[in-house]
């Protein structure tokens, strides 16, 4: 097998699970080529993505004369089988998609490709199915959340896409239920695979003698539920509770979030620290006595299908505080591996975070159980490998020959 993965952009600060699941792929020896749609925008990156040793390719992005798209076509033709009678299916799509399936056809099968997998199920999985259209080469896509739930999803679209790949994989019971009840027969090929941890980078460590400290870790946007933290936390020190919160992460709210600590006067209790590497956020919610994530179905309908800053708490030994969104009740258990609180209510959050930073054995008691979960249904490696079982089953369809005469007109990066 050889297995071109297509991401939106590459690196992403955010997306350490997409990092992950590529290493635990290439630790099992599975030959990998990242193609990215765009180049990252991120100021920072993780220090995880020095480790792939995955070659990164970007498709060509620009905008397009008439003559150079008739251009590409040709060249296409030359390559692919029965090109000129497959480009109808594109006639909907965004002509940039198109190019950049082109070129990714066009490369994929000059670089001895096997099978396409997408993150998420918009425009890199556009491009994979397109891509796989031109050139015979099957693709499956991982569904996560924003790519089902939001507002913004075209429901013919994703009906197509589900459709055409020959597997789905998406990662939570919930979502895999969301999407066959909303799409039916399309989505009959779905598959849970949930996201891992390579546990060897996460040691356990009890929670018994940590400080009274709280610690919230993900991008400062609305489905992330942090007001109710902060909310949460001005009711703790009205009761004049001793604990000290942190929020780690960057995002669009940061403004409004701080203004929100300041009007109360949670200065003191209360602190945004901005983004970290993975490693030093370890070290914080390591040192936590609590992580909370109150996750919230946003006003666009965008949430969370399962923050994988959960598994890595829950991984370290540090109890979790959550909600009902998606698929979060199928890691946070309410009673036997964390707490969970309905969703925009800092009065019944406060009074979760007084009992996790009040009674030391509970915290214990989850923790415990937490780990055992993460152990059993979140190792990267047993995970992945149920995906490579997947990739491995799905025949390519077309194959050509004079390949090695084709030029790549990619940028890559090694």
């Amino acid at each position: 097998m050889r297995i071109a993965y297509i991401l939106k952009r590459y690196p992403r600060f955010s997306e350490t699970f997409v990092v992950s699941e590529i290493l635990a792929h290439e630790t099992a020896g599975l030959d990998i080529i990242i193609f990215a749609l765009h180049p990252p925008v991120d100021a920072h990156f993780q220090d995880i993505i020095a480790r792939v040793r995955a070659p990164v390719s970007y498709l060509p992005s620009r905008h397009l004369r008439g003559s150079q798209l008739w251009q590409t076509f040709q060249d296409a033709a030359n390559l692919l089988p029965d090109f000129w009678s497959k480009l109808p299916i594109s006639q909907s799509e965004d002509v940039q998609d198109v190019y950049q399936a082109i070129i990714l056809a066009h490369e994929a099968v000059r670089r001895g490709i096997t099978h396409f997998h997408a993150h998420f199920g918009t425009s890199a999985t556009t491009v994979a199915r397109l891509a796989s259209h031109f050139s015979g080469i099957p693709y499956t896509f991982t569904a996560h959340a924003k790519d089902i739930f939001h507002e913004s999803v075209q429901p013919d679209d994703l009906r197509r896409k589900l459709n055409d790949a020959a597997a789905v994989i998406t990662v939570s019971n919930y979502n895999l239920a969301y999407l066959q009840h909303q799409y039916g027969a399309a989505a009959a090929h779905g598959r849970r695979i949930y996201n891992g941890l390579d546990l060897s980078q996460f040691h356990y460590s009890s929670p018994q003698d940590r400080p009274n400290r709280i610690v919230g870790v993900g991008r400062l946007v609305e489905k992330k539920g942090f007001a109710d933290l902060i909310s949460a936390c001005e009711i703790l020190a009205q009761t004049h509770q001793n604990f000290h919160c942190q929020i780690v992460g960057h995002g669009e709210l940061a403004p409004v979030l701080q203004h929100q600590i300041d009007r109360v006067g949670l200065q003191r209790w209360v602190e945004l620290v901005g983004p970290k590497p993975q490693e030093e956020i370890k070290s914080i919610v390591q040192e936590a006595a609590v992580l909370v994530a109150p996750c919230v179905v946003g006003t666009d309908r965008n949430q969370d299908g399962l923050p994988t800053v959960l598994l890595e708490a829950m991984a370290l030994g540090t109890p979790c505080i959550s909600t009902d969104v998606a698929g979060i009740p199928e890691v946070v258990r309410h009673g036997m591996t964390g707490i969970q609180v309905p969703q925009h209510n800092p009065v019944a959050l406060a009074a979760a975070l007084s009992q996790m930073l009040e009674d030391v054995a509970l915290r214990v008691e989850l923790a415990t159980a937490a780990r055992c979960l993460i152990e059993s249904s979140f190792n990267v490696h047993d995970n992945t490998a149920e995906m490579r079982q997947l990739f491995q089953r799905q025949p390519v369809l077309a194959t050509t020959s004079g390949v090695t005469q084709s030029v790549s007109v990619l940028e890559e990066v090694n």
